[in-house]
């Protein structure tokens, strides 16, 4: 009789194989890792510990977070008669005068830091006690937009976009091919193929399996923030000339996915790229803290932010210098922010404007791929915006001594009496954001159902089009049928023919008119609309380079 050896034994007690155990042998082997997402976050894995714990080395990983840049940071203490504005272009510099602790007058404190590094994360983390999960939510810049409610802070999360103008990197681009070439000379040798081969390359399918191979270039940032899918463009804020040039993400590439090339394309046939224009957009992070704090994280656009805001707090007669309140600077954060988006549907507008007419005078099976990718941005932008509508909607219904709240101390072992609080004049001028978050929303949804009726537009037209072109040869065909059968019946065989005894130009002499005035018939409503359409593109040619030479006028005197 066979007998089973057991596995285990411990204190007399023997554990035989189960049959689960055996057969999780014979499981699919299952994919657990995909190296694109590991090249986007490459500290993360599935079953891990949620959150990132500041009190911990590594914030509770196996590894330390390698998210790192110099960060500018600005922190304005400041009370209703006194303002302190301190700026710190360096890391170390930030975290010594953090280590001082809050002077005893300062009634409200903004903290606004400009990218993401973790030893400032993680400062913050311990200084203000924030929650593990709101720091891991930090981090992952692919979050959606929402605001978490812990026990004495609350951690909301939007998407900025703005609307900028494009600038070359040739510069940057030739910085970098000569690095490339200096560190790797095969690379140098394989640039100097001749015309056969590039001619080759053009026409073989290997790139796309090269980008697909494990060879590719390490990440130089992580976490989901500065990534190679992500990708950079040059470029510059909408409006302002004097404004920094900065590296930033278009709106493609913002949870764009892992596929480069899409992105490329998409932003290649762009309208706005046209007119060196593009919409960039990133994650913004807000702390709202129970002692009158608000700590802002913004990617790269913080002045676009802070400016504005800065001026407010330094006029002593403003309300948010009156007030002294964290929840209007909150809203005042939130409020810059959807201004910065107005611009960006007027672009589209404008855009879907000229495209209009273009379909209504000459419409073209070409327009419907640029519709496309204008209703694809305009989706895109609508998922970023109309989420901030319950994000507003959420801050102006909170209550202080909600249940949520209440819970939330009664379940923490060291429980705060003080809690978020929105107060009710932030409730007040939220009301003013929810409205122009309600207009932009409302104009994105008016311009999608504006291009897919124009793609149906273009469709039907061209339809109409090829059915008047089949009416045209059905009638050529109804007419010359009869005389087609009459000339193969009879043939030549006629006696009394003079027409015979001319010369070929006799034949030309009567064909050339004949079916040049038969031409002119069965084609008049074509040429009717194509002297209509030439006419209508001429008045809009010159209506349009007015306008922009009114507005060229109007940018040099201002």
């Amino acid at each position: 009789m066979a007998t089973t050896s057991p596995i285990s034994e411990k204190s007399g007690t023997r554990v035989y194989p189960s049959p689960i155990l055996k057969r999780r042998q014979t499981r699919s082997n299952t994919v657990q890792t995909f190296h694109t997402l590991e090249e986007a976050r490459p500290s993360w894995h599935p079953g891990q510990e949620p959150g990132l714990d500041p009190s911990k080395p590594n914030g509770g990983r196996s590894t330390t977070p390698t998210l790192h840049e110099e960060c500018q940071t600005t922190v304005v203490d400041f009370s209703e008669d006194e303002m302190v504005m301190y700026d710190f272009y360096n890391n170390a510099d930030f975290l010594s005068f953090l280590a001082k602790g809050q002077e005893d007058w300062v009634q409200c404190r903004w903290i606004n830091v400009n990218g993401l590094s973790w030893d400032i994360i993680q400062a913050l983390g311990k200084h203000k006690k924030l929650h593990q999960l709101a720091l891991e939510d930090l981090v992952n810049t692919d979050n959606r937009t929402k605001a978490d409610w812990y026990t004495d802070h609350t951690y909301i999360v939007l998407t900025l976009q703005k609307l900028v103008h494009l600038h070359s990197d040739d510069d940057e681009s030739e910085t970098d091919s000569s690095d490339d070439s200096a560190s790797d000379p095969q690379k140098k040798k394989k640039g100097k193929g001749g015309l056969s081969k590039r001619i080759g390359k053009m026409f073989s399918t290997s790139k796309t399996r090269e980008k697909h191979d494990g060879t590719q270039q390490p990440a130089r940032h992580i976490a989901g923030t500065h990534t190679p899918h992500n990708g950079y463009i040059t470029a510059h804020t909408d409006g302002e000339d004097a404004a920094r040039i900065q590296r930033l993400r278009t709106l493609q590439r913002y949870h764009g996915g892992p596929n480069q090339e899409r992105m490329a394309y998409m932003e290649a046939k762009s309208p706005l790229t046209k007119k060196q224009l593009a919409v960039s957009a990133e994650q913004v992070s807000i702390f709202l803290t129970a002692d009158n704090t608000v700590i802002s994280f913004f990617e790269s656009s913080a002045d676009d932010i802070e400016l504005p805001i800065l001026h407010r707090l330094s006029t002593p007669d403003t309300i948010l210098r009156k007030s002294c309140d964290a929840s209007m600077i909150t809203q005042a954060i939130i409020d810059a922010i959807i201004d910065l988006a107005i611009p960006v549907a007027a672009a589209y507008q404008d855009a879907i404007g000229e495209l209009e007419l273009d379909v209504l005078t000459s419409p073209d099976i070409k327009q419907s791929k640029t519709l496309y990718v204008i209703t694809s941005e305009i989706t895109m932008m609508r998922e970023f915006v109309s989420p901030i509508v319950n994000l507003i909607d959420a801050l102006r219904d909170h209550k202080a001594g909600g249940f949520g709240t209440q819970l939330a101390m009664r379940s923490n072992s060291q429980s705060n009496t003080l809690m978020v609080k929105i107060t009710p004049m932030a409730q007040t001028y939220l009301g003013d954001v929810l409205d122009h978050c309600m207009l932009i929303t409302e104009s994105l949804d008016q311009m999608r159902i504006s291009c897919d009726n124009m793609i149906d537009l273009i469709f039907n037209t061209i339809s109409a089009l090829q059915n008047e072109s089949m009416k045209q040869l059905t009638i050529v065909t109804i007419i010359f049928l009869p005389l087609t059968f009459i000339t193969g019946f009879f043939g030549m065989n006629i006696k009394d023919f003079p027409a015979i005894e001319h010369n070929e130009m006799y034949f030309w002499q009567i064909a050339l008119p004949v079916a040049f005035g038969t031409t002119l018939f069965l084609m008049r409503d074509s040429l009717r609309w194509w002297f209509d359409k030439v006419y209508q593109r001429r008045g809009i040619s010159r209506s349009r380079k007015s306008r922009l030479s009114r507005q060229a006028l109007y940018k040099r005197s201002s």
